[in-house]
């Protein structure tokens, strides 16, 4: 058994200032909130550190000589209180004001990112692995929030109750007390920051462990039958428990490194306080200090210490936020390689012509898919491509849709470049039922309004029958509300097939491309549905791709396409007389045929 490595995901590439930079637009927009959101945060620290001060003062009148002769200091009681409401009230009107920048920013960029996706080329989606993108979407804008989250409500606080304490330190008493004081904290931040970038490698393991042992017990019980079948049940179990061994050692290595960063924390409060209440201390005896001044000094410590023990955990998710936001901006800044024209115009509608002009075509320079492709499909007309396995054919629908650019040639639509015209438009044209329909996981009735937004249900329904699958959807107890599930796994392909049939029927589009459509059907449905096309296509220009050569007997001009060119051309009838590739392919089909029925 192979065992299990762990690679550490790669840190470098990150444009983490240049990543800040890019959230400001998202924060500007609610500008005056955030300024509010800042004003409350400073009241909130002033209130804070405030606290130490009067209290400070309590302790200093309750501490006369004279006990009998000190008047209950009732105002500065009063005084202590409204600071404590004030620090509560001014954080959680930051955090209500701060609330609609945080989430309008994650709104915004979700938008933009998912609109960008949308527009990628087809190139791209074939390569990503939807997985992971939807991860980094989720994350990636997220980390907006999370970032935000950090900044406001951690970092700057602690910053600006950092140079509250310092002033105050610094303008009521000797310096040694600033100077321990700035000493401890930046060998606290360095000693924290040191030792959370040393265990975020424990962290990364254990969590790479974790997920590898999650996978392989569930891929094991998916896969319970095929387990079974090889009584491999002991092989699953010692595979498992293996990861589970390395991700026991992560742990403890993890939970070790962090006992090792929490003692190293406290000793350095420790020292630090320890030398700062001496100073206080001794100020006291030499009567340069009041008691009160010693509670002061000690309560700051303690006030300024406790945001910054979760400065370890903030830097941990910090990093992890921003290499989250970094993967949605490289999301953002994926290069469109299907763009529209600057002067792009409007694709207008005449006759429904296509023409294909010595149309070359290649995915990498490496692989030549398509060479010097010309025809013509006159408006009205149905043209049929066939050809076997690779030669081409679902290529030249995904080049007339713009999914792809030519690599050299042009293809014309009523004399209207495609390449000079807006997607958009051009796609409204066009009706696809491709070979393999995938389905939203939503009722009958949106798969199919899914063409044509704010169809009537008359509409749908006319559309249903001429696909014959109206009598199918009345006989589910649901009807058209009936629930296809993931991708139509719910349906047969063939029940499929005409659903996606019925859509394209429904979108009404001039020109209409079947990509294989009838591969899934059974003879008698397919029969039906043939009758059914004939007629629409009757009013419409259709390009029909076929694997079956008997859907495709009828059509005006057949093509036939071997490696990347077209071989033949002509009616059914003519090819047949050709005696070459068509007539072959027609000889075996009719051969399989008699065997199957055999």
């Amino acid at each position: 058994m192979m065992p299990f490595r762990y690679t550490s995901a790669p840190e470098g590439g990150r444009q983490d200032i240049r990543n800040l930079k890019r959230i400001f637009p998202y924060i500007w927009e609610y500008r005056g909130r955030v300024l509010i959101a800042l004003l409350s945060l400073v009241l909130s620290k002033v209130a804070i550190v405030g606290i130490p001060l009067v209290f400070k003062e309590i302790i200093d009148i309750l501490d006369q000589v004279d006990k009998r002769a000190v008047i209950i200091p009732m105002s500065l009681f009063l005084l202590y209180g409204v600071l404590r409401l004030s620090g509560s009230l001014f954080n959680e009107v930051r955090d209500a004001v701060f609330a609609r920048v945080r989430y309008r920013a994650m709104r915004r960029l979700s938008n933009k990112v998912l609109t960008h996706l949308h527009k990628l080329s087809l190139r791209y989606h074939l390569e990503r692995r939807t997985g992971n993108v939807v991860r980094d979407l989720e994350r990636g804008t997220s980390s907006i929030s999370q970032i935000l989250n950090y900044l406001v409500f951690n970092i700057v606080p602690t910053f600006a109750e950092f140079i509250l304490v310092a002033f105050i330190l610094l303008g009521r008493y000797e310096a040694k007390f600033a100077i321990v004081t700035f000493t401890t904290v930046f060998i606290y931040i360095t000693f924290t920051l040191l030792v959370t970038e040393w265990r975020m490698h424990f962290r990364h393991k254990m969590n790479a462990l974790d997920s590898e042992s999650n996978g392989q017990a569930v891929d094991s019980l998916i896969n319970y039958e095929t387990v079974k079948y090889f009584n491999n049940e002991a092989f699953e179990i010692h595979r498992y428990d293996s990861t589970l061994s390395a991700w026991e050692n992560a742990a403890v290595k993890s939970q070790t490194s962090m006992s090792i960063l929490n003692f190293g924390q406290g000793a350095i409060i420790a020292v630090g306080l320890t030398f700062i209440m001496i100073y206080a201390g001794m100020g006291v005896v030499e009567e340069k200090m009041t008691l009160g001044d010693l509670v002061l000094i000690n309560t700051m410590m303690l006030q300024l210490f406790m945001p910054l023990s979760f400065l370890g955990i903030i830097y941990r998710m910090l990093k992890h936020t921003l290499a989250d936001m970094d993967m949605v901006f490289k999301l953002l800044d994926e290069d469109l390689e299907i763009k529209d024209n600057k002067n792009a115009q409007v694709l207008k509608h005449e006759k429904g012509e296509i023409r294909f002009e010595h149309v070359d075509f290649s995915y990498t320079e490496e692989r030549k898919i398509l060479h010097d492709i010309s025809f013509t499909v006159k408006p009205g007309q149905k043209l049929a491509i066939v050809g076997h396995s690779g030669s081409g054919k679902s290529t030249l629908a995904r080049l007339l849709f713009r999914f792809y650019d030519v690599s050299s040639g042009r293809i014309l639509y009523d004399n209207q470049n495609i390449a000079q015209v807006t997607q958009d438009s051009l796609r409204q044209a066009i009706g696809i039922v491709p070979q393999d329909t995938v389905l939203f996981n939503e009722s009958i009735l949106y798969n199919i309004v899914y063409a044509k937004p704010g169809a009537t249900k008359e509409e749908v329904i006319s559309a249903a029958k001429l696909a014959n699958i109206h009598e199918f959807i009345n006989s589910l107890p649901d009807g058209y509300d009936t629930a296809v599930g993931e991708r139509g796994l719910k349906l047969s392909g063939g029940e499929k097939q005409r659903l996606a049939i019925a859509r394209v029927i429904l979108k009404g589009s001039p020109i209409l491309i079947f990509d294989e459509a009838t591969s899934s059907l059974d003879s008698k449905s397919e029969k039906v549905i043939l009758e059914a096309l004939s007629s629409v296509a009757q009013t419409h220009t259709t390009l029909v791709i076929a694997h079956r050569l008997s859907t495709i007997t009828d059509s005006d001009e057949i093509l036939v396409m071997d490696k990347g060119r077209i071989v033949e051309q002509g009616t059914h009838s003519e090819l047949l007389a050709q005696a070459g590739l068509y007539a072959d392919m027609w000889a075996l089909q009719l051969q399989e045929s008699d065997e199957n029925e055999v």
